[in-house]
């Protein structure tokens, strides 16, 4: 039986320029978190560059988005880093400051086989299906999530994982 990891992709739009003063409390924080996401128990794998982190990767039809992709062991291990890690959650609950709320979906999960790393064409493809068809076993969300191909029980819906910030 093939054992699958969970992958996630968010993206955000920055009000201003990364180079702005209003972004650098948020790109001071990448290092440091992107430091706490590696260490996390169940990560695998995030997107990067060079600079360590995925700033100067494009997608989504706009050269201003910003991409964050990473695979993890389990949709668990993800949320527990998402919604309990503390230094996580210090940006995310400033992430109004840096970012507007937008009106589509901006976090697609999905299972991958372990050992597959996705690329952006497959965030791209895969939150769009999200977008235009709401959570399926294809791209969910982690209110409404699925199971990994072959998994014996379906996925509860994980009130308590929501962001404590809104």
């Amino acid at each position: 039986m093939t054992t699958y990891h969970l992958a996630q992709v968010n993206i955000a739009l920055p009000l201003e320029p990364l180079e702005s003063a209003r972004l650098a409390d948020f790109v001071a924080a990448l290092d440091p978190v992107n430091a706490r996401a590696d260490a996390a128990p169940g990560f695998v794998w995030r997107l990067r560059t060079e600079d360590g982190n995925a700033t100067a990767v494009r997608g989504f039809g706009d050269d201003r988005i910003i991409v964050n992709m990473s695979v993890w062991r389990s949709l668990e291990a993800l949320a527990d880093f998402v919604y309990r890690d503390q230094g996580h959650l210090a940006v995310l609950r400033r992430r109004r400051e840096w970012f507007p709320p937008l009106r589509e979906a901006v976090t697609a999960l999905w299972w991958v086989p372990a050992g597959h790393r996705p690329t952006v064409t497959e965030a791209e493809e895969r939150l769009g299906h999200l977008r235009r068809h709401g959570p399926t076993p294809h791209a969910f969300t982690f209110r409404d999530a699925f199971p990994a191909p072959g998994a014996a029980l379906p996925v509860e819906a994980a009130d308590d994982w929501r962001c404590p910030a809104g």
